[in-house]
């Protein structure tokens, strides 16, 4: 009978030690995962070793939706407001909302000043765009709002190879529809299979709204309509946040009165907790089918992807800590169990205990009130 109980125990412990070993495993490869998708950690890399607390937000806008760069310095002054008016500002020289805004332009044929010519997808870009991203610069640097020319792409590897045969070509032209600009820098590929998957095999190239602008005046331009391109399909930003969902809150306010129905947000730092993720395990559905009419960018596409895998993987690593807890309580269980049946002897023995405790402490001072009197 012994041998048996022993054998049940046994067997038991190492459930439990295997759920805990799974349980560990999954932990550490679910923040493996997520920490690939580099771009929802911005807000990390802005606040570096501070102890501000900063929320990244990124907003995505329907084609219909009507939000344009002339729309940013609207929903920025509003959003400085509102710090302002909890006593949030910005130390001299240092910017207190880092944002980006992005819109896909179309694909175009890019050539250089040689035999290499292939398309390419083109994304305009502006603001802190490649804090942002983080990218992996492979040559070059990235072009900034405030360069003098606004006239410099970045471009990714492959694009750097089918027309140079190099990624080491910063500094060198390319025509896009016939339009100059230098290459500003060379980036990698995307480097997680969801952002490989979600970017296409589509070389990739990053411009500025001014580059954008100058080929949709072009006549031969068939991919961008009307005289300008002001369009902003993504604007994200990083806000302090010394109320919890501060940000967030307060973005959701100022866009939904002009946005309401046209704007998905969504709240980048911590979407991939564990907790995050059990939140969002009902709504996992809906959440990937979109009717709305908003073309998210590949980067959040990815993530979302992520987000899927990360949801199941955490599931299973709730089962698998259930196993270690269910087997704690069933054991409180036992011991609650136990003690009410052994409760009387339980007792009895801490009476005798104490009783010889009590019993020596009389004798030791009886021995000590005998030598002070010898």
């Amino acid at each position: 009978m012994r041998s048996r109980i022993k054998k049940r125990y046994a067997v038991i412990a190492v459930v439990n030690a295997a759920a805990i070993a799974g349980a560990i495993a999954l932990t550490a490869a679910g923040s493996s995962i997520a920490s690939a998708q580099k771009y929802n950690f911005a807000y990390e890399r802005w606040q570096g070793e501070g102890k501000e607390s900063y929320s990244q937000i990124s907003c995505f806008f329907a084609d219909d939706s009507g939000f344009t760069t002339d729309s940013l310095s609207s929903v920025r002054g509003q959003l400085m407001s509102e710090l302002k008016n909890i006593s949030v500002t910005a130390e001299e020289g240092q910017k207190l909302c880092p944002d980006a805004y992005s819109a896909p332009v179309g694909s175009a044929v890019v050539r250089c000043d040689i035999a290499g010519r292939t398309e390419a997808q083109l994304t305009a870009v502006g603001g802190d765009f490649f804090l942002f991203r983080d990218f992996t610069l492979v040559d070059g640097a990235f072009f900034t709002d405030n360069d003098i020319m606004q006239d410099g792409a970045v471009i990714d590897r492959e694009l750097a190879w089918a027309l140079y045969g190099s990624d080491n070509v910063s500094g060198m032209n390319i025509y896009i529809n016939g339009i100059k600009c230098y290459i500003s820098g060379v980036i990698a590929a995307p480097e997680t299979k969801y952002e490989q998957k979600c970017a296409g095999k589509a070389p990739q190239a990053y411009i500025s709204y001014d580059m954008a602008e100058s080929l949709s005046q072009e006549a031969d331009i068939g991919y961008i309509e009307g005289t300008g391109f002001n369009k902003v399909a993504c604007y994200e930003c990083i806000v302090p946040d010394p109320v919890e969902n501060f940000g967030e809150s307060k973005l959701k306010e100022i866009l939904g009165t002009g946005f309401g129905g046209k704007v998905s947000i969504v709240r980048n730092d911590g979407r991939f907790t564990p907790s995050k993720r059990a939140k969002e395990l009902k709504k996992l559905t809906g959440y990937a089918v979109r009717d709305d009419g908003i073309k998210l960018p590949w980067w959040e596409n990815a993530s979302r992807m992520t987000e899927f895998r990360l949801t199941y993987l955490y599931s299973v690593r709730r089962l698998l800590i259930a196993i270690p807890a269910l087997t704690l309580l069933w054991l409180a269980f036992l011991a609650a169990k136990a003690y009410k049946k052994k409760k009387p002897l339980i007792k009895r023995k801490i009476s005798d205990l104490w009783e010889k405790l009590r019993l020596s402490l009389s004798d030791k001072l009886r021995k000590n009130e005998n030598i002070s009197d010898g």
